[in-house]
């Protein structure tokens, strides 16, 4: 299986995991999660973290995948899934579409949402900020900005520094949490600037 190791080869990103087993439908929810908010991704089960092949029972691992998306992901999740026998070893190739009324949720062990996003090779939790450029993408109606002083403000302040917090933002021209995330939510949206995530606390760029 020539293509599978050549996948292998390229190591986990922010499109490709690797998974030595599915041991909790939850944790996997994540995973699928960030992946449908993100470009689509594929797993791997029965691959180390490292890329060596440890091989899985197939159907015990179908069955947590197939919980995991259609129980735990909100919307559900339509997976394709294809197994493979590589070297005697057996691991399912699990592609991920991208989701297209984002964000999508993974619902944790008390019955709660939450939204993940793919950061290079790790699936972390959004922000509030991150959860409403989702929604406002995914949204038929186009976003209208007013360009007042609140937004010149940010961006003339963004020409000179690197990057701002939203806390920074609301203290540099005295507004509301809610009103400078609304504003930032916009321009992110116009991709007029970006935001960073994996860090705390998140900062924003111009794009």
């Amino acid at each position: 299986m020539k293509r599978i190791q050549n996948i292998i080869d390229q190591g986990e990103g922010d499109m490709l995991d690797f998974k030595k087993e599915i041991s909790n439908a939850h944790r996997i929810a994540k995973t699928m999660v960030s992946f449908a908010n993100h470009r689509g991704g594929t797993l791997l089960v029965g691959v180390r973290d490292d890329g060596s092949i440890c091989g899985i029972k197939a159907e015990e691992e179908k069955f947590m995948l197939e919980k995991a998306a259609m129980s735990l992901c909100h919307p559900n999740i339509d997976l394709r899934i294809h197994e493979w026998n590589v070297r005697g070893k057996v691991i399912l190739e699990v592609l991920v579409p991208e989701g297209k009324d984002k964000p999508f949720y993974a619902i944790d062990e008390v019955g709660k949402k939450w939204v993940y996003i793919r950061q290079k090779d790790q699936s972390l939790l959004a922000s509030k900020v991150v959860v409403e450029v989702l929604k406002r993408k995914s949204s038929s109606n186009h976003t209208v900005v007013e360009f007042t002083s609140k937004e010149k403000a940010l961006l003339d302040y963004l020409k000179e520094n690197p990057r701002i917090t939203l806390k920074e933002y609301c203290k540099l021209i005295n507004i509301s949490r809610w009103r400078a995330q609304r504003i930032v939510v916009n321009l992110i949206s116009l991709g007029v600037i970006r935001v960073y995530d994996i860090e705390k606390p998140e900062y924003f760029t111009l794009s």
